[in-house]
């Protein structure tokens, strides 16, 4: 039976998150299971360049306070990583850190912060769907990864939690390719499961003080829900976040996958949760997302109707001009390259757009929504 820790955290309040995430690491007795020469790497979600009160990114006050427990336990040896989205160099990873809270942190902490852009190929052969993956450094060198996700719903995936968090370990631009490879969540899902079990965290923690509901993992809005929860068991801790965002686990693609795969219990009732799970409405989920109809087509004509259905019954990205400012992050995150900046506006071009919505997730201004066809208008 999984363990999940749940803790009330009313405030990001450094002295208040340091005693729950003590908390939570030592239900898992975390510093017991490292020893003082081992390479730790905390993983945040650090998606892009947002403030931490944007409630984008996980908040730095979680870094921090993990940083302080490991390095009271003897752990001195820690790194704090991300591959964000958009271009992965030293000069983009520096904004996104100053601007997140991490640089603060870690030069408060005397902890290393990555600026190392190479990556390294990892295979495992027992993987469902994808032997291999591209890794950024860290990742690569790290003996245990510590997991910090930020809790948010997800246009593409439905939640941003502990696996889908996994996705930053995948160097820049190297990203939008996977989108490319997989664009049915069904695909997308699986390969999710099979990321995580390549890199295979140590322990996960998931930000969900202020969380983010509605047209996340970006473009959403602020859910306070005052809530730290952890597990080292990253598939059943997804499992719990959909009952606490009130979403269907068959209906999270990377949730099904590892259900579908053994790797999830599958029922609430069968994890051993520790703590106050709160009690909330369920979250918004991402504006007209609208329904995956490919799902509902026999698999022997889903060939035929993909591009029919693409076309006329998926929620599709679309560009509020009057806001748009022409940066040109949408086209550069497009896996299918079918965005292009024309007359300082960026325009789209539909036929060949997979409905990832990277587009959506990048954008600095939030001047993409997700919206149904308007033949649903009718």
């Amino acid at each position: 039976m999984s363990m999940i820790t749940v803790t009330h955290t009313p405030t990001y309040e450094l002295k208040q998150v340091q005693r729950d995430v003590a908390f939570h690491l030592e239900q898992f007795h975390i510093a017991g299971r490292i020893t003082p020469e081992m390479r730790v790497l905390i993983k945040p979600n650090l998606l892009m360049k947002r403030r931490p009160e944007e409630f984008t990114t996980t908040h730095p006050s979680l870094v921090e306070a993990v940083i302080c427990y490991l390095k009271e336990a003897g752990i001195h040896n820690i790194t704090v990583a991300d591959s964000p989205g958009g271009l992965y160099t030293a000069q983009a990873l520096k904004g996104i850190y100053d601007v997140s809270g991490m640089t603060e942190v870690c030069q408060r902490q005397q902890v290393n912060l990555n600026f190392t852009t190479d990556s390294r190929e990892v295979r495992r052969e027992e993987n469902k769907l994808v032997k291999s993956f591209p890794l950024i450094q860290p990742v690569c060198e790290a003996d245990f990864i510590i997991d910090i996700a930020k809790l948010k719903t997800h246009a593409m995936t439905g939640l941003s939690g502990a696996v889908k968090n996994l996705f930053g370990c995948i160097p820049g631009l190297t990203k939008p390719e996977f989108h490319w490879r997989f664009p049915e969540k069904e695909l997308f899902g699986d390969m999710l499961i099979d990321l995580c079990e390549t890199v295979r965290p140590g322990f996960a923690l998931v930000d969900g003080v202020h969380a983010m509901e509605g047209d996340g993992p970006s473009g959403g809005d602020k859910r306070e829900l005052h809530m730290i929860a952890a597990s080292d068991h990253l598939y059943d801790l997804d499992l719990f976040l959909c009952h606490v965002i009130g979403a269907d686990p068959q209906k999270i693609c990377m949730v099904k996958s590892a259900i579908d795969r053994r790797l999830c219990c599958g029922d609430l009732q069968k994890l051993d949760i520790i703590g106050d799970v709160p009690q909330a409405k369920p979250f918004a989920i991402p504006q007209d997302k609208g329904v995956d109809f490919m799902g509902q087509v026999p698999a022997p004509l889903r060939g035929v109707t993909k591009k029919f259905v693409n076309r006329f019954f998926t929620s599709r990205p679309v560009i509020r001009k009057r806001d748009c400012i022409g940066c040109g992050k949408c086209a550069q995150s497009c896996p299918a390259k079918t965005i292009r900046i024309q007359d300082k506006k960026a325009v789209i071009s539909y036929q060949r757009c997979i409905h990832c919505f990277c587009c959506h997730e990048m954008c600095p201004v939030k001047a993409i929504d997700i919206k149904r066809t308007k033949l649903f208008d009718h």
